[in-house]
């Protein structure tokens, strides 16, 4: 006995043994349940290794900028009633009290300068705002509808709308950590780091993951408790809660809703579909506990490694499942088959001899599908990494836990008969007719196939609104859409532009002279390049040519309290008044209006937008493209002196990696599994041939998504690559029975048909195991996942027809095995 094939042996005659270690080691992981943590933190958007990912977080900590909640507040009645303000103040004042809450900004809170229009001379004292009640309401509504501060910032044009921004404090201990963690990731990614260092990495990653846990804790509770007190205020207005925060967290509240609503819909489906196929207690029993054991085993791993789960792995466990499933299915189809073949065969031979000879096949049928997944980790994307891996090693469980699960219950119980043939006219059996009758047909429309799908690869694009993703029902869809709608957009981008070398050694001598005139105990009130009137006015032109653009909302800069000074002191202002300017602003007037935009020590400003991410021709790419080159081009600045950073930057980067991850991954899947084949069949024009309708397949879908407009994002990449790794499958099975069945009579013809008559069968069973219960993932909350399961169902339904039309076709026309041996031969055995 080869030494490889022992340990079926010792399955078989030691199953209690088997199966009480198997049971022991699945309860030791299973027992880390309810560890398994999720992440939808904005890290799982960016692109691993992003260079502006250390540059935004580098602006971040410079202009300590702070996550918040946005609260769009419709009100039934005149926002400035007195019933209204009432209770929007005692909504604020509870908001405010929440606890990690900064502060709130509302209409309420904001300085009025123009109510009425204040002098130069009084900018420093106490300013009125809407909470004091000598302030004239009118002249107020004005300001929030027309002030170059509050335009479009605290409510939309007609006042139907306010906004409340719910400050978060800033976690430096978060930031500390993150950046600890960052800068150890980079010094390995430059030299080759020492063991030490690589330990120090291993801390600094574990720390910050910890960490990353009590914050996303942190931000369920604060969510929580926001949308609590929200609730009470809804009598009297449409209320809708928006920021990154909220959209975090709920996308994990969704994660484990998929999670459980999977988890029930395949189960639900294994037992139906079993009993559909094998109307045997036994094979829907047996199956269904192999499969949520790995299931449970495997979850439970990821709880003990601390490994999370996101937006992109959240349907992990359904589509282990689904291949788990699928092995067995494999292996109950030969059990049955064998033991319909020689009624006396006893038990231990029956099971023996169907590990043995699954063995193989199975084997190299996992080993293709853990190369697709693997394939994952070239993708440069974190959560598509990690959500490889994890396929990659759920998959080899799979087969292992198969494998030992079914040879040690089988030995358990009694010896069955029959086989899983239930009609001498199985609905594959059409399928060799055709492709007996039609192949020349079958290979030209292959090449039309081909051909529409290349053409349709063309087409395919990586541009989406992120609204999309959600659907129209959900409070993060309606809050985004309300936002960008009234009060001027929902996606951060912000300009970052230092002054000119040549620009500051022409002022310094100037500089100097106003430091002595303007020195205050002591102290240098000298201002920034950016704070004179040459610097405010470069300011000013980017601020008008954002402000213009018809895919940005709100824009805000140092643009805005150069306005507000022409207003307060005259269009000529000069560089004395605006120091004056600057240092008598109040410091909640500078910490509002100046210190966001303006950074001192480092000569630079940052102009901060909001990007309307509901405008129907927004391309992001272009965008960023258009602005870079007007502010270089036409604006007059150097290419060094512009950055453009921000979360709208880090998510372009990601989508425009996605080309770049879809050929990677799919051209690693495609040499993997050459290679195998050539090792598996001896034989490059047959491993051409086992290729040619998986990527067909494959192909064809990548095609359907150009032509219908689905683009790119982290879960549709990974489509093509699954179709491969998956569709190989029965490519394998079928080309393994194919060689058997050619062996006994040298018939094609012959062989084709016995092959879709019995192995052609199961491929049948456990690609509709396949289909459907991809389709499971219609259930889900997120729409990428939905796109995911209907465009994975809908590959394989190709690989399907691929495998059982264009495969045989091929193997007819090229003849790879060899020439016929016995033209007589009877095309089916049971015709």
């Amino acid at each position: 006995m080869p030494q490889r094939l022992r340990i079926f042996e010792t399955i078989v005659d030691f199953p209690r043994s088997t199966l009480l270690v198997a049971l022991l080691i699945v309860a030791f992981f299973a027992s880390y349940l309810p560890q398994l943590k999720f992440d939808a933190s904005a890290d799982a958007l960016v692109l691993e290794g992003d260079s502006s990912l250390g540059y935004a977080r580098q602006i971040s900590e410079r202009y300590a900028t702070q996550d918040f909640l946005l609260v769009t507040y419709r009100p039934d009645a005149d926002l400035f009633s007195d019933a209204v303000l009432q209770r929007l103040t005692a909504l604020r004042d509870e908001l405010a009290a929440v606890d990690a809450v900064s502060s709130v900004v509302s209409v309420l809170d904001v300085p009025l300068l123009y109510s009425p229009r204040i002098s130069l001379s009084r900018i420093s004292d106490d300013l009125p705002t809407l909470s004091d009640p000598a302030v004239d309401r009118a002249l107020a509504a004005a300001e929030f509808r027309d002030s170059p501060i509050y335009r479009g910032l605290l409510t939309n044009a007609d006042h139907s709308v306010t906004a409340l921004q719910v400050n978060l404090q800033r976690d430096e201990t978060y930031f500390a950590l993150m950046s600890a963690r960052d800068g150890l990731r980079q010094q390995a990614r430059e030299q080759r780091p020492t063991a030490e260092q690589r330990s120090a990495l291993r801390a600094a990653e574990r720390a910050f993951a910890d960490y990353k846990l009590k914050v996303n804790a942190r931000q369920e509770r604060i969510v929580g408790e926001v949308r609590a007190i929200l609730e009470r205020y809804r009598d009297h207005a449409q209320i809708f809660l928006g920021g990154v925060p909220m959209i975090a967290v709920d996308l994990i509240a969704f994660m484990k809703s998929d999670l459980a609503v999977f988890g029930a819909g395949i189960l639900a489906f294994i037992v139906v579909l079993l009993i559909v196929i094998f109307r045997s207690v036994r094979w829907v029993v047996m199956p269904l506990f192999i499969c949520g054991a790995t299931a449970l085993g495997m979850l439970g791993w990821l709880g003990w490694l601390d490994w999370r789960l996101t937006v992109v792995s959240s349907n992990f466990a359904a589509i282990l499942l689904i291949i788990n499933l699928s092995i067995l299915v494999h292996l109950v189809v030969r059990y049955r088959e064998l033991a319909a073949d020689d009624l006396q065969r006893p038990q231990r031979e029956l099971v023996l001899g169907t590990l043995r000879s699954m063995a193989r096949p199975c084997f190299y049928t996992s080993l293709t599908t853990l190369v697709a997944f693997a394939s994952f980790v070239v993708s440069g994307i974190r959560p598509v990494i990690d959500f490889g891996w994890m396929m990659a090693i759920g998959v080899m469980v799979a087969l292992v836990s198969s494998f030992v699960l079914f040879g040690a219950i089988s030995m358990l119980l009694p010896r069955t008969g029959g086989s899983v043939v239930r009609s001498d006219k199985p609905l594959t059996r059409y399928f060799a007719m055709l492709t007996e009758r039609f192949r020349g047909t079958i290979l030209v429309a292959a090449s039309f196939t081909a051909l529409g799908a290349a053409w349709g690869v063309t087409q395919l694009e990586v541009e989406n609104r992120f609204i999309d993703n959600f659907f129209e029902e959900t409070e993060i869809y309606q809050g985004m859409e309300t936002i960008d709608r009234e009060l001027g957009g929902t996606i951060p981008l912000e300009v970052i532009i230092d002054a000119d070398p040549r620009e500051l050694a022409a002022a310094a001598p100037a500089e100097a002279s106003e430091d002595d005139l303007f020195a205050d105990d002591g102290n240098s009130q000298t201002s920034s390049f950016w704070f004179t009137r040459r610097g405010l006015e470069q300011v000013s032109r980017v601020h008008d040519y954002l402000d213009a653009l018809p895919e940005t909302g709100k824009v805000i800069s140092l643009a805005t309290i150069f306005a507000v000074s022409k207003d307060l002191v005259g269009d000529n202002i000069d560089n004395v008044e605006l120091a004056l300017t600057k240092s008598g602003l109040p410091d909640s007037v500078s910490s509002v209006l100046v210190d966001p935009y303006l950074s001192e020590p480092n000569e630079q400003t940052r102009v901060a937008l909001r990007v309307l991410e509901t405008h129907r021709e927004l391309r992001r790419d272009d965008l960023l493209r258009q602005i870079r080159t007007a502010l270089v081009e036409e604006l007059g600045f150097a290419p060094e002196q512009v950055h453009l950073t921000g979360m709208l930057v880090l998510y372009n980067n990601m989508l425009q990696s996605l080309y770049r991850s879809q050929i990677l991954s799919l051209g690693a899947v495609f040499v993997a599994i050459m290679a195998m084949f050539v090792l598996l069949f001896r034989s490059f024009k047959l491993a051409i041939i086992a290729m040619a309708p998986n990527l067909l397949g494959a192909g064809a879908i990548l095609g359907v998504m150009g032509f219908t407009g689905i683009p790119l994002d982290m879960m549709t990449i990974t489509i093509a690559a699954i179709c491969i790794g998956i569709g190989v499958d029965d490519t394998i099975h079928y080309l393994h029975r194919f060689a058997e069945e050619f062996r006994l009579d040298g018939n094609y013809l012959a062989a084709m048909h016995r092959c879709h008559r019995s192995i052609g069968r199961a491929m049948y069973y456990t690609s509709m195991i396949i289909i459907f219960g991809f389709g499971i993932l219609v259930l889900s909350n997120f729409r990428p996942s939905i796109y995911f399961g209907l465009l994975t169902g809908a590959s394989m339904v190709a690989a399907l027809i691929g495998n059982l039309l264009l495969l045989p076709a091929l193997l007819l026309v090229a003849r790879p095995f060899g020439p016929v041996r016995n033209p007589e031969a009877v095309p089916c055995n049971a015709a």
